[in-house]
């Protein structure tokens, strides 16, 4: 009762900050993303009957601020399976964790399926998505590859792919700018939003808006309309963070010097465009066929880190599955 499973984060371009009032870790509005090949979560799940309680450790390291999120996973899981056996959970990123790179998505994308997997389950991609999502809003994205949209349905959400990685050459150049987790997460930091921006109620009135030019420009394959509109969404969402009390200032330094890197690069006429979750992490999204010009000028920028250059990523996938 074994298996590993491998999935990517993902950037969010069309991005969501907030919660529905309902239980299920509910997102506000829909979301629209891209699938990051160039960064990987692997996480092994062992069912074994000599467990009194679920084991969680990323890198190595017992992570105790994941486990009660792990086992409401887990649980829908064992529900499913008719099972109680308790499970040690392994999970290692190739990527800093916690710093607004999405590895929350890919950590529980990985997480169900090497679950389902372990207990011998075949579930419903709709199910599969839900267990992802309790863990993390994001999750259910980083379950498929490309473009992917996600959208509220009744009381829950369906994630769907609108475009695979071959379809449409997009990269992605990740400008990494601090390695330390983020101070305030972002669940946190939603509900405080939500209870202090006054932003917040117009972030969510315009979002649909946003969405629906994004689907536009990804059936056109409209990359300078696309980049306005993430532009723009990105910016929104910042803004009702930096207007939340206390603020919730994400960005460092070479954040904004690397916004404004970008925006020189396309006044140059380079196909790239900037987003920024909530981290100091800047996402570069390019034609690929530009992508060493955009991370040759990023990794010069003072502050910079390292960079990554990612072409889209494939969907999750179970990797090892023990009898």
């Amino acid at each position: 009762m074994r298996a590993s499973a491998v999935a990517h984060p993902n950037v969010a371009l069309i991005k969501y900050w907030g919660k529905r009032a309902a239980a299920g870790n509910l997102p506000a509005t829909g979301s629209l993303s891209v699938t990051l090949g160039g960064m990987q979560t692997q996480t092994t799940v062992q069912f074994s009957a000599g467990l009194a309680a679920d084991e969680v450790s990323l890198n190595g390291v017992v992570d105790a601020g994941a486990s009660a999120r792990v086992t409401t996973c887990l649980d829908m899981l064992r529900a499913d399976a008719g099972t109680q056996l308790r499970a040690r959970v392994e999970s290692w990123n190739d990527f800093p964790t916690g710093a607004g790179l999405a590895s929350s998505a890919s950590g529980f994308a990985a997480l169900a399926l090497a679950g389902a997997a372990a207990l011998g389950l075949e579930p419903e991609p709709s199910r599969l998505q839900e267990v992802a999502r309790v863990g993390s809003g994001s999750a259910p994205r980083s379950l498929f590859g490309g473009f992917v949209q996600l959208r509220n349905q009744g009381e829950g959400t369906v994630c769907e792919p609108l475009l695979g990685p071959a379809e449409w050459p997009v990269s992605v150049v990740v400008a990494i700018t601090r390695l330390e987790a983020k101070e305030t997460g972002s669940r946190p930091g939603m509900r405080l939003s939500e209870a202090t921006s006054p932003c917040y109620p117009v972030w969510v009135e315009t979002h649909e808006a946003d969405i629906q030019r994004a689907l536009q420009c990804i059936a056109e394959r409209d990359f300078t309309g696309l980049a306005e509109v993430s532009e723009h969404s990105c910016l929104k969402m910042h803004a009702v963070m930096m207007t939340s009390r206390p603020p919730l200032m994400y960005w460092s330094p070479a954040t904004l010097a690397c916004i404004l890197a970008i925006q020189a690069l396309r006044a140059e006429g380079v196909p790239v465009f900037f987003t920024v979750d909530a981290g100091p992490q800047i996402k570069a999204v390019c034609l690929s066929e530009a992508s060493g010009r955009v991370e040759q000028v990023l990794s010069a920028i003072p502050g910079v880190l390292r960079t990554v250059s990612s072409p889209l990523g494939e969907a999750a996938r179970v990797t090892q599955r023990d009898a």
